[in-house]
This record gives structure tokens, C-alpha cells and sequence, in this order.
């Protein structure tokens, strides 16, 4: 029997690559896509900038209250949260739909003046009340102001919640010091005749639920106060939760609270002086510091405790954020009008965007 040999042309090179595609879509399909966006506000203009951070334009600008200082979004990336901030006396959260790109409503904070620092965790907004010492928390579910709790010191300014809400860390400016409030359940041993302690409540405005007559358990809101120095302001927890930085514009220092210990460890005589924000990078290796005196963004190695690079990137420079996946930050330049884009691994500026005059607060949203 005679066997036949058949030769096999090789597909095209256009039909590889379209065969290629399919795959690729069939394997992707089910996937969320992300749409991310740079929020950045404009003290000047009165406007949050949302910046898609790809090409470096701003696609909107929407217009906010009259000295708005933070920004947040919502976990699912369609909500934005503007802090009205006024010195501590203006008594307003403006909040922004990102999805239509347009306001939604200004929330009176009252009795709570001079919201500033903001933070979502636990699927609530967070701030400070720096005019009445004060941090409150928004609900988005019910629209209402349901928690507050004072912290007595002076300007309570910015803030950091932990994902189960169960930490908050502030830095109280003028207090010099920072405070860590733990929510802790105290237990009482069993009240008489087998009565239970109400559960699935949160803790009344300034602390926890008062036990059953005769014992049982109840909610409180522990305060640790850790001197640090007048003036600290700008904060970060690292990526493992171990360690707060903070640095003080008047001393120029760097204070090091070990957040287990509830102490503080190590003073850096850094020299950041005039110092506004910090940043530890998403990996946790590299601690920037702005400063709206200098312009400078002083770059520690988190690890060493030492300083690696003073980067000149403007005149005043004032709001951090990183970028999730850690290839970039941005530093909003309070006093050169323009947001700066530092490349994280060749730690140079590579950019610069126009978000508005005098821009500070910075954000990042993630829409699925």
C-alpha cells in the first residue's frame, strides 16, 4: 500500500494572531474590568480634578465647597468624599458621584467643625473634626453622621482606620502627639438570670454600651496618647502594621511609634523641616516626606532609617499618594500649581499635570 505524505502550509501570521485574540478574550472572559482614576483637589479653583492616570489629562473637574482640603473614594471607586476644612471652622463633607461625574449632596457635619483627614474603612467615611477634637464617621447606607468620639487634643488632623475598623490612628498637631483608639470589649462576667448584653450595635457618639445592671460585656473606645513633637502632622502606618512615622515641620524631625508597643522608638533628626505629609511605598521599602517650605521630597530607606535622596520637585509641596501597583507616586505642589509624577523606581520626576491652582489632596478610585 502506497502512504500518502500531505504537507501542512503554516497558518498565516494575521490568523495566528487572531486565533491568539480569541483565546485571550475566552480566557478574560468573566473578569472585571478596572477603571481607575487620580482624584485631585484645587484649593484655589474649588474643584476636584478626576485625572486619568494613563494618559495624565484631567477628563472633569466638579466643583466643591469653599476650602477643601482631602479627598477619599469608596471602595467600589464611585463615591468621593471632599473634606470642607475652613481652619477648623467650616462644618462640611461634600459627597461626589464619580461614576456621572457630578455632586451628590454636602453634608453638614454639625456638631463636628472643621472635617479635614479622611479615611473609608469598613465601608463608612472617616475624619477629623479638627475644631472640636473630635473624629466622626459617615454612614453612605443610612446618610447619617453615626459615630463620633472626641480625642482632647488639639487639632486632630489627619487620620488612618485599619480595615476592620477596629484601630484609628491621628496625628493632633498642636497637641504634639499622636492617638491610637482601639475599640475593645470589656467583659463584666455574666448578668443575673441569663440575660444577654444587645449585640449587633455600634457604640453611642464618645463610647461604648452600657452593660446590663450586674455585669455582662460591653463596647469602649480605648485612647494611648504618644508624645511626639508640635507641628507633626503628615503620618503613615507601614504595610505590615507595625510601625507609625510621623514628622514634625517645626523641628524637622522624624518620630517612629512602634504601634504594638504602643510607644514611641526612634526620633531621626532628619531635617525635614517644614515638613506636610508621608507616604511609606506600597512594598513598604521607601518612606517619602513632602515639605511646603523647602519643596523638597525627602526619601528614607524604611529598613536603614536613613535618607537615600532629597528630591527637588517645586516650591511647596504638600499631598503624597502612591500609586496602588507601586510604580509611581504623586506630590501635589501647593504653590507651583501643579501635581508632580515621581517615577518610584528611578525615584526622578517624570511629569507634571494641571489640576488647578493650589492642589493638595489626592486620591485614587477603583471602578469595576
Amino acid at each position: 500500500m502506497k502512504k500518502v505524505h500531505r504537507r501542512i502550509s503554516p497558518l498565516p501570521v494575521t490568523s495566528i494572531l487572531l486565533v491568539t485574540f480569541i483565546f485571550a478574550r475566552a480566557a478574560c472572559s468573566g473578569q472585571a474590568v478596572l477603571h481607575q482614576s487620580l482624584l485631585a483637589l484645587s484649593k484655589e479653583d474649588h474643584t476636584l480634578a478626576i485625572v486619568d492616570p494613563v494618559t495624565l489629562k484631567v477628563v472633569a473637574r466638579i466643583p466643591v465647597g469653599e476650602d477643601p482640603h482631602e479627598v477619599i473614594a469608596s471602595s467600589d471607586g464611585k463615591t468621593a468624599y471632599v473634606s470642607i476644612y475652613g481652619g477648623g471652622s467650616l462644618h462640611e463633607l461634600d459627597i461626589i458621584d464619580l461614576v456621572a461625574q457630578k455632586p451628590l449632596t454636602n453634608l453638614d457635619t454639625r456638631p463636628l467643625f472643621g472635617p479635614h483627614g479622611l479615611t473609608f474603612a469598613n465601608g463608612e467615611a472617616w475624619f477629623t473634626a479638627e475644631g472640636s477634637k473630635s473624629i466622626g464617621r459617615y454612614d453612605p447606607a443610612t446618610g447619617k453622621l453615626d459615630w463620633s468620639m472626641g480625642t482632647g487634643q488639639d487639632r486632630t488632623h489627619m487620620i488612618y482606620v485599619t480595615a476592620n475598623a477596629k484601630r484609628i490612628y491621628t496625628t493632633n498637631v498642636s497637641s504634639g502627639t499622636v492617638s491610637i483608639l482601639v475599640d475593645t470589649v470589656i467583659r463584666q462576667g455574666p448578668p443575673p438570670g441569663g440575660m444577654k448584653a444587645p449585640s449587633g450595635k455600634r457604640p453611642p457618639q464618645g463610647g461604648g454600651m452600657r452593660p446590663p445592671p450586674g455585669g455582662g460585656s460591653h463596647e469602649t473606645w480605648e485612647q494611648t496618647i504618644v508624645p511626639t513633637a508640635r507641628g507633626a502632622e503628615g503620618f503613615d502606618v507601614s504595610p505590615d502594621s507595625t510601625e507609625l512615622w510621623t514628622a514634625s515641620a517645626g523641628n524637622g524631625n522624624i518620630y517612629i511609634i512602634d504601634l504594638r508597643a504602643k510607644k514611641l522608638v526612634k526620633k531621626i533628626d532628619a531635617k525635614v523641616f517644614g515638613a506636610n505629609r508621608l507616604k511609606f511605598t506600597p512594598d513598604g521599602k521607601l518612606v517619602f516626606i513632602s515639605s511646603l517650605q523647602s519643596g523638597d521630597l525627602t526619601i528614607y530607606d524604611a529598613k536603614t532609617q536613613r535618607e537615600i535622596k532629597r528630591l527637588k520637585i517645586g516650591n511647596g509641596a504638600a499631598g503624597i499618594l502612591m500609586e496602588p501597583n507601586g510604580s509611581r507616586a504623586f506630590i501635589g505642589c501647593t504653590a507651583d500649581n501643579y501635581v508632580a509624577v515621581v517615577d518610584l523606581k528611578t525615584l526622578t520626576v517624570t511629569g507634571h499635570i494641571d489640576v488647578g491652582g493650589g492642589p493638595d489632596g489626592l486620591a485614587w478610585a477603583v471602578q469595576q
